[in-house]
């Protein structure tokens, strides 16, 4: 019932939902379009599509470059990681120029095939942060889809009123305070005070468009407090989703497993690796 803008960094209620006409911040989430170019993206799936893609859950196929890793237990090996495939070494070198990837070093790559014909989807989830890094990043390649966004924690999220200005744009961020004011539409010259309000988190709902060929970047508020999904609804043509993980600072310099983190680091920089 709400809908991420890149331009303010607001999500901001669907027109026709009770939300209309009320925003809050969204922070965490970055998001650069046309990330690649048709003939880049067009090089990648047919490169992909030479290996195989193994079933997975919920409808989708997959192809994983990374440690063999058991969450559970929270136990890591190499095993047979043979590194990030040749291909990502340019898209890997690409991200330096975004400004939230600044040191981002991936460790992990794994290619995700959503089809609607087989009901592809991904439940609602957190991805883990024992192993992984702050930064997921996605690059999301044949067609466009959308993010999902939820929070199941009993706290409440405070909503903002948003009022128009003359060249039609919300006001920014900055400028709410705890009253706004707005005209009344009814009558002319009268003005009227909107206070903020408190909406349960479990019952909003973030859509974050991911158009095809852009970049996404979750981090902060909207990697730890927010979890995401993809529906089937919203899966109507093939799509490739390519995510990248980084190391968490456990595994960082420094942390307990530095010296396995290095280990890990060299193997997938190396660009020579095949499916696991």
């Amino acid at each position: 019932n709400f809908t991420y803008c890149p331009a303010t960094g607001l999500a901001e209620g669907n027109e026709h939902s009770e939300f209309a006409g009320w925003a809050f911040p969204f922070p965490g989430v970055f998001l650069m379009e046309e990330f690649i170019s048709e003939d880049e993206e067009s090089e990648i799936v047919e490169l992909m599509d030479r290996d195989d893609w193994k079933p997975s859950q919920s409808g989708r196929k997959k192809q994983d470059y990374g440690p063999k890793v058991n969450f559970k237990k929270q136990r890591l090996k190499a095993g047979s990681f043979t590194g990030l495939p040749s291909f990502s070494r340019k898209i890997v070198a690409q991200m330096k120029a975004c400004s939230v990837l600044g040191g981002f070093l991936p460790v992990e790559q794994c290619n995700l095939d959503y089809r609607p014909e087989r009901g592809s989807a991904i439940d609602p989830h957190f991805d883990d942060w024992w192993l992984w890094g702050e930064r997921l990043v996605s690059l999301n390649l044949l067609s466009k889809t959308v993010l999902s966004m939820s929070r199941d924690s009993e706290d409440s999220i405070q909503l903002f009123p948003t009022f128009s200005k003359e060249n039609g744009e919300l006001s920014p961020p900055g400028s709410f305070t705890q009253t706004s004011a707005c005209k009344n539409s009814g009558e002319e010259g009268i003005n009227c005070i909107l206070s903020p309000r408190l909406v349960p988190s479990r019952e909003v709902t973030v859509a974050i468009h991911l158009p095809r060929r852009s970049l996404v970047v979750l981090y902060g508020d909207a990697r730890y407090k927010w979890k995401h999904a993809i529906y089937r609804k919203h899966i109507e043509h093939r799509r490739i989703c390519v995510t990248f993980r980084e190391l968490s600072a456990e595994f960082s310099a420094g942390g307990r497993h530095e010296e396995l983190g290095k280990e890990l680091l060299e193997i997938a920089l190396s660009f020579q690796g095949r499916p696991a």
